[in-house]
Formats: C-alpha cells, structure tokens, sequence
C-alpha cells in the first residue's frame, strides 16, 4: 500500500504527516505549539510566541541571499473538526489517518486538515532544508482561524519584521489570490418553556444525513443542501397538516460549515402515523431530486422514539420553524467588478440546544464589502428578532481589498509563467483569510495567497490532490529564490 512517504516532493510529505499526527482542533492548539517550538529547537532556529500562542520560526538567508528582503510565509495550525456520525475519533487526541485513493488524499471518515496543515508542512520543510535558495525568512504559524480568526487578530504590531507575505492558506493551484471576503457571526439564542408531552402521540426522529457539507465560503456558489435548511423546510410542511409537538432539534455545527446533519424529534397524532410516512417519501424524493447533481447521496430517515417527558410549546414550536424557515442561506449577491466572485453570503451553520430551555442558532455572514456583510447580518438578525430571540453579532474581521499593482503578485506571475508556459489566474476569494487582520497590524505589507488543490473542505470529504502539491511547492521555492525590493 503506497504510503505518504513515497510522494513527492518527499520533505513536504514527511512534514505533511508528523502534521497529521498531532492534535489541534481550534482553540486546543497546545500540541502543535509545543511540536513547533521543539521543531525550532532541533534546527537551532529563532523562535518566540506571542500571548495568544501564535509561533514566528526566523531563518536566516542562504548564501549570496543576504540583502534580500525578508519574507513572511503564513498558514494557520488548527483545522476543522469533522466526523461522519458512524465514526469514533477524539480530536484532541486522536492522529488523523490518512487514506491515498489515486490522484487524493483523505481521511478516514474525518477531516483531513490539509487546511491549513499542508501549508505548515510546506513552512517546515523550508526551515528544515539546507538547499533552498531564499532571502530572510519568518514563518508565521497562527492559531485560532478557524473559529474566528483571533490569532491573527491578536498579533502584535512588532511580531513581525518582513513586509512580503506569502499566505499559504488558498485551496487551487495555478490561481493566485489578491482579495477575500470579510466575515462576522450572528448568533440567536431563544428562551421557551416545555409542557408536559400529550397522550395519543407518536413521536418519531427526523434525520438528515448524506450531505457534502463544505466550507461556508468557498463552497456556498455550488448550491449543496444545507440539512438545516431541509429539516426546516419539511417541519413547516408538516405543521400545516396536522397538529405536530417538537421535543428537540439538532442540526450542524461549526459556524464555516455547511450543515450535513440535522434531525428532529417530533411528535403527531397516533391515527396519524400512516400520512407522516407518505409525506415524508414524497418530500425526500424531492429533495434527492432537486439535490440529485451536488448531492445526490442525501438520505431522509425517521424512526420510532419513546414519548419524551416533555416538549416544546405550541407558540414557541411555530415561531422556531417559522424563523428557521425565513432565515436566509446561501449567495446573497455575485461580484460587479470581479467575474464569476460571490459578493455576498450567509450560513445557516448549527440549531444547538442548550441545556432544557433555550435553543441557538448559529449563523455567519460574509462580504467583500462592509456594507453588504452588515446588512446581511442586520437581515438575519431581524428574522430571528421577529420571532422572539435575542441576537448578538461577533465582532467580525475585515476583507482584503485587491491591488491588481502589487510586487509579489507580479513576481509569482512571473514564475509561474517561466515554470509552467502557462498564466496563472488571479482572484479574489469568497472565504475568509486572515490577510485583512494582517493589513490592520501591518498596512505597509505586500501579500498573495496560493495553495495546492483542496476539495470539500470542513468536511469529512476533505481531499488534497496529490500532484498539485508539487506543482504548488516548485513555484513556491521560484519565487522565494526571486524576490527582490
């Protein structure tokens, strides 16, 4: 069985997997932290953190490199944690196992944490190796962006010295990304008594599963089911058919991904029973069909519950599924100044219980333009104000507004057309980079985003392309070995 090991480039591959070895969901990154001080120690490298765990690893100049200007390479060190329902992992202390399935790799039934760990493996690899030609170096290892981006957003004005700044963080080689979204989170929470659970009831489980799920940015354009969204969408049609009880709902849960799973336990008249079958195989054939091109292994269950102690009341049931119903998922606009770019969206990402009496709803808003995240986010506040909640938004992070005239993208055009006799595309991106924080700390920086090519991340499909990671890592080093003033 091939191995990562028998990949190439060979020291990017290694790095690649002592990454996936260790432990780092977001907020939890003490192991990776403690892997990289340890790593700058074997090297003799400079390494310091900041107060928020934040690592910079310094490297001097190879030979004949010495009046280069420093330049800053960047990928963050936690990853999403994803798992399909049937698998049994602890991520915080659990290895990923990795899985080569020709031209990818992935992970056995959890994320793999190429996102953003095979840009730390490239960061590594550099630090480690003594025959890349390059100029200063500070390798900067952020903690946190997953969840909000606070490592970055914490960084001190002094951290770092370089004023180019290569982000490693991109997910499609052969496109160079100068721009990304700006993001903030909007969170309801509802409040709501119980009533004892009625007698001559059926209660049943509602469940969502199959669904691709995917990053909340990249992948909100392709038009995947979001199972909260389904869940909603049959509890409404259900409601107009009888007289239905709601004892609990669950559904997603991280705030960057689209839902995959939710379901639902619910309660309706026993002589009803027969009727909530068909309504159900109706609704779930339309749903595979409406889903059959981008999901088409969504699946629709329902099976018998025991009669809860209690549920949901009435009012509060109605103007749950109401507002879960009007809240607003996917684009809310495209781009005027840049083709085929999402401009504006927003996620309808978790339905959480919390504890016996609230509920919260998650969600998150992106844009490249301030004014249009903040609507967005005014928007989904108010559908969820208007049926009784209480809402509060995160603080937010700002976009990366393009500069078509930058150096280092010049000079990565450059070397990528001398490698590959071919241009590379540049974009804007609709996910979120920490670029935009790192522009409020530092606004003097020159910086591109590139990466190798990533599919259906933030979900347990996750998968690298093998090959890609080559191709990344020659134009990589070319530029490194090219940089000027």
């Amino acid at each position: 069985m091939q191995q990562l090991s028998d990949l190439q480039p060979a020291i990017v591959w290694k790095y690649f997997h002592e990454v996936t070895q260790v432990p780092r969901p977001s907020k939890k990154e003490g192991k990776m932290i403690q892997y990289l001080e340890t790593f700058a120690g074997i090297h003799k490298l400079t390494v310091k953190k900041d107060s928020a765990g934040n690592i910079l690893i310094s490297k001097s100049a190879s030979s004949g490199f010495e009046q280069r200007p420093t330049v800053i390479l960047q990928s963050h060190i936690d990853m999403v944690c994803e798992k399909n329902s049937n698998v049994t992992h602890n991520f915080e202390n659990d290895p990923i196992k990795t899985v080569i399935d020709g031209e990818w790799i992935h992970a056995e039934g959890t994320t793999l944490g190429a996102d953003n760990g095979i840009g730390v493996a490239a960061q590594l690899a550099i630090l480690a190796s003594d025959d890349i030609a390059h100029g200063p170096l500070e390798c900067l290892f952020t903690v946190d962006e997953e969840t909000g981006l606070t490592g970055a957003n914490s960084l001190a004005k002094d951290f770092m010295t370089g004023k180019i700044l290569l982000n490693l963080d991109s997910e499609d080689e052969g496109e160079i990304f100068i721009g990304c979204a700006g993001g903030k989170g909007t969170l309801a929470e509802f409040r709501f008594s119980r009533i004892p659970a009625p007698a001559q009831t059926l209660f049943v489980r509602v469940a969502i599963s199959g669904l691709r799920g995917g990053h909340s940015g990249g992948d909100i354009h392709k038009g995947l089911g979001n199972a909260n969204k389904i869940l909603a969408r049959f509890l409404y049609s259900l409601k107009s058919e009888c007289t239905m009880v709601l004892s609990g709902i669950e559904g997603g849960n991280l705030h960057n991904a689209i839902a995959r799973e939710a379901s639902a336990v619910i309660g309706v008249p026993v002589e009803f029973k027969e009727r909530l079958r068909v309504l159900l195989n109706c609704f779930s054939a339309d749903i595979e069909n409406e889903l059959r091109y981008v999901d088409p292994d969504v699946r629709m269950t329902m099976e018998s519950v025991e009669t809860p102690s209690s549920c949901f009341s009435s009012s509060f049931t109605e103007r749950l599924i109401d507002a879960l119903t009007a809240c607003p998922h996917g684009v809310v606009g495209m781009s005027h100044t840049i083709d085929n770019l999402v401009e504006t969206s927003t996620n309808l990402a978790s339905v959480k219980m919390k504890g016996k009496t609230a509920l919260v709803v998650g969600t998150s808003q992106r844009s490249s333009i301030e004014s249009a995240k903040n609507a967005i986010a005014d928007h989904v506040a108010a559908t969820f104000r208007l049926a009784g909640a209480s809402v509060t938004h995160s603080e937010g992070y700002p976009g990366w507004a393009p500069n078509p005239d930058s150096h280092i993208l010049k000079i990565a055009r450059e070397t990528y057309r001398e490698l590959f006799h071919k241009e590379p595309e540049v974009k804007a991106i609709h996910a979120g980079l920490e670029c935009g924080l790192f522009l409020e700390k530092y606004p003097y920086l020159d910086m591109i985003s590139f990466g190798p090519t990533l599919r259906d991340v933030h979900s347990p499909n996750e998968r690298l392309e093998i090959a890609t990671v080559d191709l990344w890592w020659r134009h990589l080093l070319e530029i490194l070995k090219n940089v000027t003033d």
